[in-house]
């Protein structure tokens, strides 16, 4: 009797967060922390891929390069997801920060951007979170706001301490753009989560914007024109919850990168 052929699940590889300073109390002292914030990988999980947290090369003195490449990772992987956190450092697009609290993370930068070409190379669906949307336009050589309240005149809050994921604000899809295709029952607006003080400021190279605060015109959403699937969010999609109608549903967007991961998978 033949079996049965079954597609095995997708592998998406996500970043980590880096905790280069950790509280006394959790026991690591002088210790770097890799880790994987929970809502982030069920996000994943919901829509069966296997979610897998890719830690950093780096170790005392600077990057540490060892019999495991950064390309090896990649190779193993259908497609990658940029986790939210710190701030992009000012230095990854030329710039010294204006502020000390606002000098972001280099080794994650670095880290980060490795992943994010070499995805490229292998042809591996991106999709960018938050900070991670922020750092695909520095990829492609843009820039950022450094702080949206003190740089951008007229600006709205687009992050609240004492909200945090509950605050939301609304956003125009641009005409033609993937959102809209994904969602057409919204014509072209939505609500979505808002936990960032930076932003795309010059759009980087081969990118499109795909969404914009229509109360001050930042940058909500970015697109690569380019030969793969390599796309950014400013918000949190996977804060929205199922149940959630007045924030925009998570899952299409998220089935459109695994549909990507998938098509790349089978070649």
């Amino acid at each position: 009797m033949a079996r049965e052929s079954v597609t095995p699940p997708l592998r998406i590889g996500i970043s980590a967060r880096l905790m280069h300073h950790p509280p006394v109390e959790l026991g690591f002292p002088n210790k770097t922390l890799q880790y994987l914030e929970q809502s982030i990988a069920h996000w994943i999980l919901s829509e069966g891929a296997l979610a897998f947290m890719l830690p950093t090369l780096e170790g005392r003195g600077g990057l540490h390069r060892s019999a495991v490449h950064l390309r090896d990772y990649v190779h193993a992987i259908d497609g990658l997801v940029l986790q939210g956190g710190m701030d992009v450092s000012p230095e990854s697009y030329g710039e010294q920060a204006l502020r000390p609290e606002w000098q972001g993370d280099r080794v994650r930068d670095l880290y980060e951007l490795e992943l994010i070409w070499e995805c490229i190379f292998q042809g591996k669906p991106v999709l960018g979170i938050c900070r991670g949307c922020q750092l695909l336009n520095v990829a492609f050589g843009g820039t950022l706001h450094q702080d949206i309240a003190s740089q951008v005149p007229g600006a709205i809050a687009h992050v609240d301490a004492a909200a945090y994921d509950a605050h939301t604000h609304p956003v125009n899809f641009a005409p033609e753009s993937l959102l809209a295709r994904l969602y057409p029952h919204h014509h072209g607006q939505a609500r979505i989560s808002s936990i960032h003080h930076q932003s795309v400021k010059q759009l980087g190279n081969s990118l499109m914007v795909e969404a914009l605060s229509n109360l001050d015109g930042i940058i909500e959403a970015i697109q690569w024109q380019g030969s793969s699937f390599v796309y950014g969010v400013q918000w949190h999609p996977e804060f929205h919850a199922p149940d959630d109608h007045s924030r925009l549903d998570s899952g299409p967007l998220l089935r459109e990168f695994l549909r990507a991961a998938r098509t790349r998978a089978q070649r």
